[in-house]
């Protein structure tokens, strides 16, 4: 029973579970082998004053997340993109500042019709406008940038005006020099640049801005995460998108940054998986497919490999 009892603790461990090695081995267990189970798993279970071991209650509510996954990835990618986008930004507004990000993610990385979509699909869901939401839920100095974002429809055509990409990296030099004197964030010409210009534009940007600074421009903005992730979604995506999936993976991490691994592979899947792949390989020195393979479980992990086998 002892390999038995490894596998078991092993499939109930991790991000999702092993449903088929739990029900070979729990289903199938005697009364005896399942004691042996709850009194050699600590990690599980307690040992009540009462003289039964019982499930520790935080590890149950871990588990329900766990079990939970695999369903909530299928109903994501059942769902209509519109309608997955907006979701994801009413979940992220009720959850407040630290889920920003999210916002931020679904704004700046989909094309000018597919954020339009997602604001109609909000308008039928919720009754209300994203830009309406945005602005009436986020209290702090993001409020401005969202905002903009949320309500962007972007040029997407090829043409890059080369003399006023480097004259505006030249004007993000200098905000992000004097950002002692003030915040970023508040700079209106900072949000214009961001909100308005289209991707090619903004890559030039990002390129004069290397040639000026020395260095990215993701560098000087480590320390404002709204402002990393906006140029990050912006001007290289399968770079934010290898960073979020990478601390998505890492063992003991939250859970609501767990969460990112459904989603970004969910909404990526028919998109830019190719780019992502090739960059987490470069970043991290392993394919994403070899890192799910040894960090998820179960039905879970077999449907994130066939999403991410679409982009190859």
């Amino acid at each position: 029973m002892a390999d038995g009892f490894e596998a078991l603790v092993k499939a109930f461990s991790g991000v999702g579970v092993d449903e088929q090695a739990i029900i070979s081995l729990l289903g199938k267990s005697h009364p005896e082998h399942r004691q042996n189970f709850r009194k050699g798993c600590r990690d599980f279970f307690i040992e009540d004053e009462r003289s039964f071991e019982r499930w520790d209650d935080h590890r149950v509510k871990l588990l329900k997340h766990e079990f939970m996954r695999f369903k909530n990835a299928v109903v994501l990618w059942a769902m209509h993109p519109w309608e997955r986008d907006a979701r994801l930004i009413k979940e992220a507004l009720k959850k407040g500042p630290q889920a920003y990000g999210v916002i931020v993610e679904v704004a700046c990385t989909r094309s000018a019709d597919e954020l339009l979509g997602a604001r109609k699909a909000y308008h039928s869901l919720f009754d209300h406008s994203i830009e309406e939401d945005v602005a009436s839920h986020v209290e702090s100095s993001e409020r401005k940038l969202l905002v903009a974002l949320v309500s962007a429809y972007r040029y997407e055509g090829p043409k890059v005006k080369d003399d006023t990409a480097k004259s505006e990296a030249k004007k993000l030099a200098h905000a992000i020099k004097n950002a002692d004197k003030k915040n970023l964030i508040d700079y209106e010409e900072v949000i214009s640049i961001l909100s308005t210009r289209s991707k090619p534009h903004l890559k030039a940007v990002y390129k004069h801005y290397k040639e000026i600074c020395g260095k990215n421009i993701d560098e000087d903005l480590s320390a404002d995460l709204i402002l990393l992730a906006t140029v990050q979604c912006l001007c290289t995506p399968q770079t934010y998108f290898s960073k979020v999936l990478d601390a998505a993976m890492r063992t003991d991490v939250d859970k609501k940054v767990k969460k990112a691994l459904t989603r970004v592979i969910v909404t990526q899947a028919d998109r830019n998986m190719k780019e992502i792949n090739e960059e987490y390989q470069k970043l991290y020195g392993v394919s994403l497919s070899q890192k799910i393979e040894v960090t998820a479980k179960g039905n879970y992990k077999d449907l994130l490999l066939t999403l991410i086998a679409r982009g190859n």
